[in-house]
């Protein structure tokens, strides 16, 4: 905000739900100009004008939902100053005419969000945000301030250079969220397993993704047809359909979406309490973005992954149908993610080092590690050792499932044929199921024990660390490959101040109920009303008048002037047994 304020250019790395927006839109609100925010997002700019607009700050958007007319109408209103800020797309922003149509503005300075897709190196590259430069040079005078939730090091490096900023501030926030819980597991019983996660968190929302089309609307209908109600959002959908979904989920109308990652941008719903990938993620980053939908207000929420070695292949497949100039970058960040997933650290402390900062909490408690829900095996050091030596002795020449199949004892053409079963290690692990050694394979290609080559056949490797650990010098953790237990429930870090359990369910429930009505009455998402953090406080402290609404959390003078009588009148009506029932519709 000093930054904004003092008129030099910034770029701001804040996790979702860290508050970015808010670093550009209270400035904007104070100055008697017009922020211009570039944002590739159309959903996404309505929900801010929409939530702008209701506390009070004049706000608009220009995109292609708008009619000519309306259009027009908000370039005049813009014109004669009415707004603080004003959201376009960046396709629009460059074109001449749209230019011309700046310089006649009071434009107080310029944002860019989701600035990573400016950068090659980033996980969402949009040629069209390289034009943005242009746009600079042509207000040499103005501020130029960059915001977005994922950026290591060189993409940071990068949007300062495709932005051409002097000297800005590189303000980089904590990438941990202490918040989420992380667990990660084979694929196994997929629906089963994703019902597992449901139950840990009944009546509350949460997002699905899956990789391909197919398999949302495979586990969409295995979902209804379970009596969950869920809705899907892909982008082979009507636009109709995907809007109405999308809407649906934003309203509360629907608490369980699952999707393709073209869904989730856009939602600004702060009560998800859940993401489950259904699949790998395409990179830590893409990975960081979804998760980061979940526990936007603060509160506890999890995040759950169900992977398999497949996955890897799939995005590849799918990465060199895109024939993307970076796919070599493309497949180290998959290959990042892939080493996530199989585990055996502290789940926190690896997204922390991945963007650069240190990790000094120790145990983190809120993920499948620290939490010691994953089953350590008591002699992984002497599996670690058996695997190592087979790739050893085949002199690094061969894939995982050769490897597993040799140490299981297998009979198949491929071993008699090389005479592998005449090897040492040949049946040592007769007792394991393949999928257990696949899974440990996994796990040290993740912890640096073993690599995997690139090549149209990628074999197992040994690196540095393979000689210590066969000479039993550094410590090994693998894990079983068994089903969670159902029973476990999801636990977080830092118990955040304000918890449901503190609170007073029928009247949470009541006042949630309110929060719909008046939202479809708006025609906005229930979160613009109040966030499920405000209802939880309204339920614990049941304020009575105007003065102690007023130390709510997250209730302005706006919302009081909008609809607060209609919440501390369904608090009293509640309070009082002798009244009727409350009508959250009155």
């Amino acid at each position: 905000m000093a930054a904004i304020v003092k008129g030099r250019d910034s770029l701001v790395i804040l996790p979702t739900g860290g508050g970015k927006s808010l670093c550009y839109q209270a400035p904007a609100a104070l100055s008697l100009k017009t922020a211009v925010v570039i944002s590739p997002l159309i959903s996404l700019m309505k929900d801010q004008v929409d939530a702008l607009n209701e506390v009070g700050v004049p706000a608009a958007c220009l995109n292609s939902s708008l009619t000519p007319r309306e259009q027009r109408s908000v370039e005049q209103a813009a014109l004669e100053g009415q707004y603080r800020l004003l959201y376009v797309a960046p396709e629009r922003v460059v074109l001449p005419d749209f230019t011309a149509f700046l310089k006649r503005l009071p434009v107080a300075f310029f944002v860019v969000d989701e600035a990573h897709c400016i950068s090659q190196w980033g996980h969402d590259f949009r040629p069209e945000y390289r034009e943005l430069k242009r746009l600079k040079e042509e207000f040499p005078n103005l501020a130029f301030h960059g915001f977005t939730a994922t950026a290591t090091e060189a993409v940071r490096r990068d949007i300062v250079d495709q932005l051409g900023m002097k000297d800005p501030a590189v303000l980089v926030g904590k990438f941990d969220r202490p918040n989420l819980t992380y667990r990660a597991g084979p694929r196994h019983q997929l629906i089963d397993q994703i019902e597992t996660v449901l139950g840990r968190h009944g009546g509350e929302s949460g997002i699905i993704y899956a990789i391909r089309r197919a398999d949302v609307e495979e586990i969409c209908a295995s979902l209804n047809a379970r009596g969950v109600k869920a809705l899907a959002y892909h982008a082979g959908l009507p636009a109709d359909e995907r809007r109405q979904n999308q809407e649906a989920f934003s309203r509360e109308k629907i608490d369980v979406m699952v999707a393709t990652v073209a869904f989730g941008m856009g939602i600004n719903r702060s009560n998800v309490r859940y993401i489950i990938h259904a699949g790998l993620p395409k990179s830590i980053e893409h990975y960081q973005q979804e998760t980061g939908r979940a526990g936007r207000d603060g509160l506890p929420a999890e995040c759950a992954l169900f992977y398999s070695g497949e996955d890897f292949y799939t995005w590849k497949f799918i990465l060199e149908k895109e024939k993307s100039a970076g796919f070599d970058t493309d497949i180290k960040k998959l290959s990042a993610m892939s080493d996530f997933a199989r585990g055996g650290f502290c789940r926190h402390a690896f997204l922390t080092a991945y963007f650069g900062q240190e990790w000094l909490a120790g145990e983190c408690g809120a993920c499948d590690f620290c939490l010691g829900e994953i089953k350590i095996m008591p002699d992984s050091a002497l599996i670690a050792k058996k695997i190592l030596s087979t790739v050893y002795r085949l002199k690094q020449g061969f894939g995982a499932g050769h490897v597993a199949d040799i140490l299981r004892g297998a009979k198949t053409d491929k071993i008699k044929q090389r005479g592998h079963d005449q090897l040492s290690t040949y049946g040592l692990m007769a007792e394991h199921s393949k999928r257990n050694i696949r899974l440990w394979i996994d796990q040290l290609l993740g912890q640096n024990f073993l690599a995997r080559t690139q090549g149209e056949y990628p074999v197992l490797a040994l690196t540095d660390k393979s000689g210590a650990a066969l000479k039993g010098e550094l410590e090994i953790k693998l894990s079983y490959a068994e089903k969670p237990k159902k029973e476990k429930a999801a636990k977080a870090a830092k118990p955040s101040a304000v918890s449901l359990a503190d609170a007073d369910q029928p009247l949470f429930d009541l006042l949630k109920q309110l929060r719909r009505v008046i939202a479809d009455e708006m025609g906005v998402p229930a979160y613009i009303v109040f966030g499920d953090r405000t209802l939880i406080e309204l339920a614990r402290l049941k304020p009575a008048d105007q003065e102690s609404l007023r130390q709510i959390w997250g209730v302005g003078e706006k919302k009081i002037e909008s609809f607060g009588q209609r919440f501390l009148d369904c608090i009293r009506s509640y309070a009082n047994p002798e009244n009727a029932p409350p009508n959250p519709k009155k």
